[in-house]
């Protein structure tokens, strides 16, 4: 797994990234106040034990640490796992020991994020696995949850895979509709060209007519809309034939026998919608006792 890439979180604001997550998943959920937990005495203290029940590759210790932070600076939490690590079923990750209302409070937020993102790792490390034998790379896309994009598109980074854009502000990728608009692909190509140096330009064809458009067009990218093996194998070799500079992106279908299929037809990226929208939870509990005043 991804343990030490931080090039994600560093440029686009990670530490603000999770207080703001933080921040909004308490104040859903606390609101005006933990009416439960008021009925523990202030100066009661607390330990909990974090265990996860299946299988994962761990992500989201931060966003974890952070809920426990806002609540309470005097909570402690002491991990077992380091993040990115895969860890097997029954496997203790963390012990958290403070003042019983804030641990409380945060559990269900803390777990929400941790189980969650581990889980979006966890998809990303498997599909990365599954054609680690080529030269291909696993991408995700803008298929994610409103407001927890830049979490989920770092915990892809966690599991071993990479990012698509993050957004519709840092690259450019040219669909059916913005080349109708423009009347063709090397006439959109060009306005892109124009209006963005520097940004990556992507054309999204849907067959190999247009895929050889795209090349002789110059953009940087070809995304290959649901092509068939046979149609991925014979755009590879017009591309090595016309563009040997422009990659190809494979889109559609994809799940994790067919991941491996595509990148043996030797694209150079598989874009995966799975990896953040189709996700569950992993399976968290936390042990909770009172200590003794």
């Amino acid at each position: 797994m991804n343990t030490a890439n931080h090039q994600f979180h560093d440029s686009l604001g990670y530490t603000p990234t999770v207080e703001a997550d933080v921040r909004s998943a308490l104040t859903e959920d606390i609101g005006s106040g933990d009416l439960t937990a008021a009925l523990v005495a202030e100066s009661q203290q607390a330990k909990a034990m974090v265990i996860t029940r299946e299988g994962t590759v761990l992500c989201g210790r931060a966003w974890f640490d952070e809920v426990f932070r806002q609540l309470d600076s005097s909570v402690k939490v002491e991990w077992f796992a380091a993040e990115g690590e895969r860890v097997s079923a029954d496997t203790k990750l963390c012990v958290i020991t403070g003042p019983a209302r804030p641990i409380l409070s945060g559990e269900r937020s803390a777990l929400n994020f941790l189980q969650f993102l581990s889980a979006v790792a966890s998809c990303a490390a498997e599909y990365s696995e599954a054609i680690a034998h080529t030269n291909a790379k696993i991408l995700d896309t803008r298929k994610t949850i409103p407001g927890l994009r830049l979490a989920q598109k770092y915990a892809v980074t966690v599991g071993g895979a990479s990012n698509h854009r993050v957004g519709l502000y840092d690259a450019i990728l040219i669909k059916e509709n913005h080349i109708v608009a423009a009347g063709t692909i090397a006439k959109a190509v060009a306005a892109a060209r124009a209006q963005n140096q520097g940004v990556i330009c992507e054309v999204e064809v849907e067959n190999l007519a247009e895929a050889e458009a795209g090349m002789r067009a110059e953009a940087d990218r070809l995304l290959l809309d649901n092509f068939t093996h046979e149609q991925l194998k014979e755009a590879v070799k017009m591309r090595n034939e016309i563009a040997p500079m422009i990659s190809l992106e494979a889109s559609g279908g994809v799940d994790l026998t067919t991941a491996k299929e595509i990148a043996e037809c030797l694209v150079d990226f598989i874009s995966v919608g799975k990896l953040t929208k189709d996700i569950s939870a992993v399976d968290l509990s936390m042990r909770f006792k009172l200590l003794e005043e």
